[in-house]
Parts: C-alpha cells; structure tokens; sequence
C-alpha cells in the first residue's frame, strides 16, 4: 500500500472495528493483505465494547466467558502482528467506483483512500450517540458539551451536569461524587444527575450507592428534562431545567455530559448503490460478497437464508470473505489453504516460531 499527496492506495479497507471487522483484519492478514480499518467511535471493539464492555459473553468458542471488553483486547492482540492501520471516529460519506475496479473512498474527517476492496462489518450501522435537540446547544459540543468522557479531571473544579439514567451515566456521576468526597486534585465542584424520571435503569448496587450519596447532599439528583441554556460571553453558565412540577430552574453548569444511548446510523452506507433487504445487504454465501463486486459483507449488516446474528456466524464469513476477496487483490496469485499449525509461512506472518519437528 502507498500514500501519495493524502491519498491512501491499498488492497482492502474494512467499515467497522467491532469483534467481526477484527476478525476480518486476521483472516486477511493470513493471506498477506493488510488491512485499513475505519470505525465511527474512537476506538476498537463497536457494540461490544459501547454497550455492554463489562457484561458476560458465554457462546465464543474455547472461551467460557469473557466480556465485551475481553473479547475486544484478545482480537487486538491477536491481529497486532499484522499491520492493520486504524482510523478512528470518522464515518465513510462516499463511496465510487472507479473504472479501474477500484473504489475511491472519503471519510468525515477527510481520510481519502484508494482501495481494491471494501468489507463492511458495521453491524447495524455506526453506533452515534442520541443528543440533545436544544437550540443553541450545539455550539458548546466538544468544549463544555461532550457525549464520550474518559477522563475525570477533564472536569477539575467545574459544576457538572450528568444528564442520563442509565449505568454510564451513573458510574460518571458516582466517579466525579467520589473524586469530589477524598480531596481528589481534580475534583468537581458540584455533580447533578438529570434524568427525566425517577427510575435509573442501573444495577441495584449502584442506584444505591447514588441514593447515598444524595441523602449525604454529596451528590444531586434531578428529575427533570433541559429545555433550555445559560450562557454569559460564549461561554456555557447553566442549563434551563423543566421538572416534573412544571416549573423551569436554573442549574449552574460549567460542563454538560450527555449520556443518553446510541443510536445506530447507516448513514451514507444506505446510498451506496448496493441492493438491501429491510436495511440489510444481500450477500452471496460462498464469498460474502454484496450486489456490487468487490465489496464484501460480513457480520449482522448481511442478510441470506438461514442468517444467525451470532459473532461466531461473523467469524467464518470473513474467512469466506477473505479468500473471495483474493481474486479482486491479486488476480493472478494462487492462493492455497494453510493451516496456522502446521505453516512455517504463517508463522512469519504472525511473527510465532516454527515448532522443530524431530
């Protein structure tokens, strides 16, 4: 693969960096192609590690149990040896084929690429978060509205408002309460939790520990929904709270975190001239391949007698989609069938020893 002047030439780019597009990146690398990975979040592991990172998946083959999370780490550590170049929160916006075969490719952010072949591995479509539809809000997204936190003392001496009822929003709230209790050197000024009614949809646990912490006066808890916003020389200030009652208080805001689900978007995937079933792709069983050649399916975006959306079904159709793929990559190679055991190539590939044979 080549960069010139911004465009990223290759064999073979993957939409999607959830468990299946993961896998794809393996099972091309063991043919030698090197993948580009391109993933609405801004980071690895799509429905499993945003919706459930720390509950238990029980049906991965010679695995008892691990959690979304665990699954997401094995397949990077898995795929590590094989040069797959990830390309974080950005969406695909087009999609052309060019005369050549190949598809030209753009992004949100800009990311151009050239590629031989597309796999689409983006389960139900990008996984985005729902937002809040208040006028003049929007202005404050990425400085003091934010829908994704990973670090606290983001929010050192600042009045919080967590707007959400469900268990990201609530560990957030419990996280900055609790930096705020010990001294913590980036701790809030103030946490409120806003959620439009009095029933968190949290572990027991957790609902109780916030239950506390409100009786302690540590840590408020709105019911109430945000019909409006506070704001003096650009800056955000407060945010204009309707509550059950009906009447509309102010609550001193320097940082909004929004936290109210996912929401998964086809976006431009839906226009890209391909047929779809009830926004599924129909694909060939044999190599995964879509109405349109050279762009594979894999994983729960496809549809075809007898689909089970199951992540072990995910896996072997990017085996399937792999090898199909071969003939639109390198045309004129023969590609065999080899066995990870027994290879010596396939253990340079994946950078292990050859067992010495006696």
């Amino acid at each position: 693969m080549t960069l010139q002047k911004g465009l990223i030439e290759t064999d073979a780019v993957i939409v999607g960096a959830g468990p299946v597009g993961l896998f794809q990146v393996f099972q091309l690398g063991l043919l030698e192609v090197k993948a580009h990975v391109i993933d609405a979040l801004p980071y690895a592991g799509g429905q499993c590690a945003e919706l459930y990172p720390d509950k238990p998946i029980y049906d991965i083959p010679a695995i008892a149990v691990c959690t979304g999370r665990e699954l997401t780490d094995r397949l990077l550590q898995q795929i590590a040896p094989l040069g797959a170049t990830f390309h974080y929160s950005q969406q695909v916006t087009a999609v052309q084929k060019k005369p050549d075969g190949r598809f030209a490719i753009s992004t949100s952010q800009g990311t151009r690429f050239l590629t031989k072949t597309v796999f689409i591995a983006a389960g139900v479509g990008a996984f985005l978060p729902r937002t809040l539809n208040i006028d003049g809000l929007e202005r404050f997204e990425g400085t003091q509205l934010n829908y994704r936190v990973t670090n606290a003392g983001d929010y050192a001496d600042k009045n919080v408002i967590i707007v959400g009822g469900d268990d990201i929003a609530l560990d957030w709230a419990l996280q900055l309460c609790a930096a705020h209790q010990d001294g913590h050197p980036h701790k809030a000024r103030s946490v409120t939790l806003l959620h439009r009614r009095d029933v968190l949809q949290a572990t027991p646990s957790t609902v109780a520990t916030l239950r506390a912490l409100c009786q302690a006066h540590q840590l408020q808890f709105v019911v109430g929904q945000i019909t409006g916003h506070e704001e003096d020389h650009g800056l955000l200030t407060g945010a204009r709270v309707t509550g059950v009652d009906g009447v509309e208080r102010v609550i001193p805001a320097d940082a909004l975190l929004v936290f109210l689900g996912l929401s998964p978007k086809l976006g431009a995937l839906a226009h890209w001239g391909m047929d779809m079933e009830r926004k599924q792709l129909p694909v060939d069983t044999e190599t995964f391949s879509t109405s349109m050649p050279g762009i594979f399916a894999v994983g729960d975006i496809n549809t075809y007698p007898g689909k089970k959306k199951l992540i072990v079904c995910g896996f072997h159709e990017c085996v399937l989609a792999a090898y199909g793929s071969m003939p639109f990559i390198a045309p004129d190679k023969k590609v065999l069938l080899q066995y990870t055991t027994t290879s010596p190539r396939l253990h340079k590939v994946l950078g292990v020893a050859s067992p010495v044979r006696a």
